[in-house]
């Protein structure tokens, strides 16, 4: 085990915008501890395969982020295996779409639990460590619809609006322990939860961005990289928006 190697923790890593973080991250030779919640293997195998593939140390395990109790055990375990969290990517997401009228509190508590909770449950988890450490870098992905709302969708919009408002207030509070915390808000990326839209809506969605086309899980990635990077030392408490103009 390398100590000059970054410590890399990513939820929802299995997949989609989290698959592409880690593959990012392991470009630079990082150790990627992922997490996923899948209710089978496959996913969280083919991300191990290309992260193989790289010649990383990568490890991965499947956990509840919306449990404290699980959390909190998950990160003791990661810091006494390997001494630090350098960077903890905050990815882990889901939709339970429904119009207001006809959402049930199980559709509400289980997207708020999932998407919000679960930021607070492994900050709280890490902040101990990084602050021992006087560095850390922490990125939370909410979404462009935390900002412009998006019919159907009152819960998961709450939570990410949710998920700004805590990367602003906590980015305040370790500011000064050198710990940045920034937020990266996709809009429609190709990812497997935007692949199952029907048709008429990604003609929707696509209508409203400037730059008429679909994002990339990478160009994401990307972004959630050079923040965590010597890049971006002075910029905390922001929110990026990687939408191809369709919040500005």
């Amino acid at each position: 085990m390398s100590a000059s190697k970054r410590t890399i923790v990513i939820t929802g890593g299995s997949k989609g915008i989290g698959r592409a973080i880690c593959l990012r991250f392991a470009r630079e030779g990082a150790r990627i501890i992922f997490v996923h919640y899948d209710p089978d293997d496959l996913a969280e195998r083919k991300t191990l395969g290309l992260l193989d593939k790289m010649n990383v140390e990568a490890v991965s395990e499947k956990l509840d982020v919306s449990s404290f109790r699980d959390v909190e055990a998950f990160f003791q375990k990661v810091v006494k295996d390997f001494q630090k969290v350098d960077v903890l990517v905050n990815n882990a997401g889901i939709t339970r779409d429904a119009f207001l009228m006809r959402m049930s509190e199980e559709q509400w508590d289980q997207t708020l639990q999932v998407n919000l909770k679960s930021v607070f449950n492994c900050t709280k988890a890490v902040t101990r460590s990084m602050i021992k450490q006087r560095s850390g870098r922490i990125i939370n992905i909410s979404s462009v619809v935390g900002q412009i709302g998006n019919i159907g969708q009152s819960n998961y919009g709450a939570s990410k609006a949710g998920i700004m408002g805590f990367t602003k207030t906590v980015a305040r509070e370790l500011a000064n322990r050198g710990i940045t915390v920034n937020a990266v808000a996709p809009g429609f990326i190709n990812t497997e939860m935007t692949q199952k839209l029907p048709d008429k809506a990604k003609e929707a969605f696509l209508s409203q961005i400037p730059m008429g086309r679909i994002g990339e899980p990478d160009e994401v990635a990307n972004t959630v990289y050079w923040l965590a990077s010597e890049d971006a030392t002075y910029i905390t408490g922001q929110v990026i928006h990687v939408s191809g103009g369709l919040y500005m």
